[in-house]
C-alpha cells in the first residue's frame, strides 16, 4: 500500500493542475445536480417487522382513509384569555382557519372540524383539528409548509393562539454556526501547530472540498431515498472532523520528510506513502464501523451509515491525491519557519519537548499510571448504566417552536397522554368476527388504569378491520405508557386465542417502544461485532495479539466514558444550563450506536497514527522502551492537534436544535478526548511499556498467513530516496 500511495503521491504533485482540474468538475458537478434538487429529507422513522410497522402497513392496505403512511399536522387553536373557542365570533375564526387549511391548490386529504368531531377541551377555551395529507411526510414541499405556515398567520391575525404540532409542521433549518464555530477553531489549531498560514489552510480548504462534494451529493440522494433530517449534519460533522485530520497528518509528514532532507516532490511521495497509508487505512476502518451499522436492521439508520461512510471515503480520497497536488504549488511556503526554528533550538540547550517529557513520565511508573486512568474511566462510565433509550417528540423541542407550543396546549387542555394516542387495529377475515373482538378488545381498554380516553371502534368500508384509539393518562414518555404498551398487546394475544381476530397496538408512542427496543436488543452485539472487528483488523496491521487486544479494551473504555456522560447530561440533566439541555430525558435510541460506530473509527485513526510510529521505530531497530518514546515524540504534537480539531468541530454542534446531533456532539466530544488523551497517549504507552517485547510477539503459524500490508513503509525505507540529498537524515531522525 505504502509503495502504490507512493507513487499517486509523486503523480499528484507532478500533475498537479490535472488533479485540481479533476477536483473541481467534480465539485461543480455535484453541486449543479444539487442546486437543481428539491430536498426532501424527513425526521420520520420506520421499523420493519415490529408490530407497530405490520399495523401501519396494515392500515394502509385496510384502512386507506386512515392514511398511517400519510403526514399530518394537528392544529391548535386557543381563545383569548377569558374567552370561549366555541363563542360566535371566535367559531367564525376556526371555520375560516379550516377553510385555509383545506384549500383547494393544497395537497390535504383531509382537515376535521372540531366542533363536529368533539375534540373540544372541557373548558371550551382550546380545540384542535387534525389535517391530513395524501403524501407521505418525505414528499412534502416548501410551497406545502409555506401554505401550513400561512394557515397559522392568518388564524393568528384574528386574536387566536394558534400553533401547530405534527410531521408535516416544517423544522426549523438548522444554521452554519455549528460548522463555523468549529472551522474557526479548527483553524487557531491548526495555526499554532504548524506556524504556517498556507500549511493551515490546507486541511481546511481541503475539508470544504470533501464537505461540499458529501452534501451535495446527500442532497440529490435524499428525494430519492426519503434520508433522515439528521443524515446531512451526521455527514457533515464526521466530513470537517476526519477531513481536517487526514490532511494535516499528511501536511505533518510531508514537512518531516523535507526535514529528512527530501527535495519536495519525494517529501510529498513518501508522506503520501507512510502518512497517507494511516489515513486509508484509519479511514477504512470508520466506514466499515459506520457501513455495519446496516446488521441493527433499520433502514434509516443503514442511511445514515451508508452515506456518512461515504463522506468519510470522499476525505480519504481528497487526503491523498489532492493534498500532494496543493503542497506543489507552494512546497516551500508550507513548512514555514520549521527549518529556521529547528536550527535555533540546535544552537541554543533547551529542554526536552513536552512529548518527550510526558512519555518519559508514563513509562517510567507504567502501573501506577495504567491503575489510575482505567479507575478514573471506569468512574466516568458508571452512569451509561442507567442509559434509557426513547426517541423524541414534539415536547422535546425548544420552547420557542410552534410544535412544544402545540404539544404543552393540548398537554394542558386535553391531559399530557393527548400527545401519544395508542392506536389499536383488530382485523379478520369475517367481518362478524372483527366486530365480536373489537368490542372485547374496547370494554377490556377501558377497564385499564393508565386509559383515559378509548374511543368506540371505527370500522371500514368492508367491516373487517377496526381502529380503536385510545388516550393514556400518562405522557408518552412516561414509564407509564410504556407498561401500558405492553398490556394491551397482552390483551390482544389473549382476545386473538378466545375469538381468533388478530389485534395490533401502533401509533406514535407505540412505534417509539419498539424502536427503542429494537436498538436496546441490538446495542450490545453490534458492540461486540465492532470490538471483534477492531482485534482482527489490528492483528493484520500491527502483526501483534497484545496490541489489538489492547486497543480493543481501549476502545470500549471509551465509548463507555462517552456514554456516561451524555447520560449524565441529557438523561439525568447534570450541568445541563451549562450545555443548553431544554429538557432533560430519555436518550435519542439511534445515539448509543452511532457513537459506538464512529467512536470505533476515531479510536482506530489515534491508533494506527500513534502506534504505528511506535512499531515503526521498534521494527527499525529500537528496544522496546526506546521505541514507545521516539514513536510517541514523533507523533504526540499532531495527534494532540487532531483530537483538539475534533473535539472543537463535534462540540460546536452540542448547539443544534436536533436533539440527536446535539447529543452526539458531546458525546463524540468526550469520546474523542478520552480516547485520544487518555486511552492512546496515557494508557498505550504505559501498557507497551510493561510488555515490552511481548507486545509485538505474533505466532508463526499466522503471520506466515497474514497479508503484509506494509502500513509503516518498511520498503519505502529500504527503496533509494529519490532526488534526496546527499546522506539525508532517516525518517525518524528527531531534527524535525
Amino acid at each position: 500500500m505504502a509503495t502504490f500511495l507512493h507513487w499517486i503521491g509523486r503523480a499528484a504533485f507532478k500533475r498537479r493542475w490535472l488533479v485540481l482540474l479533476f477536483w473541481g468538475i467534480v465539485v461543480a458537478a455535484v453541486g449543479g445536480a444539487a442546486a437543481q434538487t428539491t430536498s426532501g429529507s424527513s425526521s420520520a422513522i420506520t421499523l420493519p417487522g415490529t408490530e407497530s410497522q405490520r399495523a401501519n402497513d396494515l392500515l394502509g392496505d385496510k384502512f386507506p382513509e386512515a392514511n398511517a403512511s400519510g403526514a399530518t399536522a394537528r392544529v391548535v387553536l386557543r381563545a383569548p384569555h377569558g374567552e370561549k373557542i366555541t363563542s360566535k365570533g371566535n367559531h367564525g375564526s376556526v371555520a375560516a382557519i379550516l377553510k385555509h387549511l383545506a384549500a383547494p391548490a393544497s395537497r390535504v386529504s383531509t382537515v376535521s372540524d372540531p366542533f363536529k368531531s368533539g375534540t373540544v377541551s372541557k373548558d371550551g377555551a382550546t380545540a384542535y383539528t387534525t389535517v391530513t395529507y395524501r403524501i407521505t411526510p418525505g414528499e412534502l414541499t416548501d410551497r406545502d409548509h409555506e401554505r401550513l405556515d400561512d394557515a397559522l398567520s392568518e388564524g393568528r391575525k384574528t386574536g387566536l393562539t394558534v400553533e401547530a404540532a405534527g410531521n408535516a409542521v416544517a423544522t426549523e433549518e438548522e444554521g452554519s454556526s455549528a460548522e463555523a464555530i468549529g472551522f474557526a477553531l479548527a483553524a487557531v489549531i491548526l495555526l499554532i501547530t504548524l506556524g504556517s498560514l498556507i500549511a493551515a489552510g490546507l486541511p481546511l480548504l481541503t475539508a470544504v472540498v470533501g464537505v461540499g462534494i458529501s452534501l451535495s451529493a446527500i442532497t440529490v440522494l435524499s428525494p430519492v431515498f426519503d434520508l433522515n433530517s439528521s443524515t446531512s449534519a451526521l455527514a457533515s460533522m464526521l466530513g470537517i472532523a476526519v477531513g481536517i485530520d487526514y490532511a494535516l497528518f499528511i501536511v505533518s509528514r510531508y514537512r518531516s520528510e523535507r526535514a529528512a532532507g527530501h527535495d519536495a516532490r519525494e517529501a510529498a511521495g513518501r508522506a503520501n506513502g507512510t502518512a497517507g497509508s494511516a489515513v486509508v487505512f484509519a479511514g477504512l476502518t470508520v466506514m466499515i464501523a459506520l457501513v455495519g451499522l446496516a446488521v441493527v436492521d433499520l433502514p434509516v439508520l443503514t442511511a445514515m451509515g451508508i452515506t456518512a461512510a461515504g463522506a468519510v471515503a470522499v476525505a480519504v480520497l481528497v487526503a491523498v491525491t489532492l493534498i500532494p497536488a496543493l503542497l506543489a504549488f507552494a512546497p516551500e511556503r508550507v513548512r514555514g519557519r520549521s527549518r529556521d526554528r529547528a536550527d535555533s533550538r540546535g544552537n541554543r540547550a533547551s529542554k526536552a519537548p513536552f512529548g518527550r517529557r510526558w512519555v518519559t513520565a508514563v513509562t517510567r511508573r507504567p502501573v501506577r499510571v495504567l491503575l489510575s486512568c482505567v479507575a478514573a474511566l471506569i468512574v466516568l462510565a458508571l452512569p451509561a448504566g442507567g442509559l434509557e433509550l426513547g426517541l423524541p417528540d414534539d415536547g422535546s423541542k425548544p420552547p420557542s417552536t410552534t410544535q412544544r407550543k402545540a404539544y404543552d396546549m393540548l398537554a394542558q387542555s386535553f391531559g399530557k397522554g393527548f400527545n401519544g394516542p395508542l392506536t389499536v387495529v383488530v382485523t379478520d377475515r369475517a367481518a362478524a368476527t372483527a366486530k365480536k373482538a373489537a368490542a372485547t378488545m374496547g370494554s377490556k381498554i377501558r377497564e385499564l388504569d393508565d386509559v383515559a380516553v378509548a374511543t368506540p371502534a371505527v370500522f371500514n368500508t368492508s367491516g373487517d378491520t377496526a381502529i380503536i384509539t385510545v388516550i393514556p393518562d400518562s405522557a408518552p414518555s412516561d414509564g407509564a405508557t410504556k407498561d401500558l404498551v405492553a398490556t394491551v398487546r397482552s390483551l390482544a394475544a389473549t382476545t386473538e386465542r378466545s375469538i381468533g381476530s388478530q389485534s395490533m397496538v401502533t401509533g406514535t408512542a407505540a412505534l417509539n417502544i419498539d424502536v427503542s427496543d429494537k436498538f436496546s436488543a441490538a446495542l450490545v452485539p453490534y458492540l461486540l461485532v465492532v470490538v471483534g472487528l477492531a482485534f482482527l483488523v489490528l492483528i493484520l496491521v500491527f502483526r501483534s495479539l497484545l496490541v489489538p487486544l489492547k486497543a480493543a479494551l481501549g476502545f470500549l473504555l471509551s465509548v463507555l466514558a462517552s456514554l456516561g456522560a451524555v447520560v449524565a447530561v441529557f438523561q439525568w440533566g447534570w450541568l445541563k444550563d451549562l450545555f443548553g439541555v431544554e429538557q432533560p430525558g430519555p436518550i435519542m435510541s439511534l445515539m448509543p450506536i452511532l457513537t459506538v460506530g464512529i467512536v470505533f473509527g476515531l479510536a482506530m485513526d489515534y491508533q494506527v497514527f500513534l502506534v504505528t510510529r511506535i512499531r515503526e521505530a521498534y521494527v527499525h531497530g529500537a528496544d522496546p522502551r526506546q521505541a514507545v518514546v521516539t514513536g510517541f515524540e514523533h507523533s504526540a504534537k499532531v495527534v494532540t492537534a487532531a483530537a483538539l480539531i475534533m473535539i472543537c468541530v463535534f462540540a460546536g454542534f452540542m448547539s443544534s436544535t436536533d436533539s440527536v446531533i446535539a447529543a452526539l456532539g458531546l458525546g463524540l466530544s468526550v469520546a474523542v478526548a478520552v480516547d485520544a488523551f487518555i486511552v492512546r497517549m496515557t494508557i498505550v504507552p504505559a501498557v507497551l511499556a510493561l510488555l515490552g517485547r511481548r507486545a509485538w510477539f505474533l505466532p508463526a503459524w499466522i503471520d506466515r498467513v497474514l497479508p503484509n500490508v506494509d502500513i509503516e513503509g518498511e520498503r519505502l525505507a529500504k527503496s533509494p530516496a529519490v532526488g534526496a540529498r546527499p546522506e539525508p537524515a532517516t525518517e525518524l531522525s528527531p531534527r524535525h
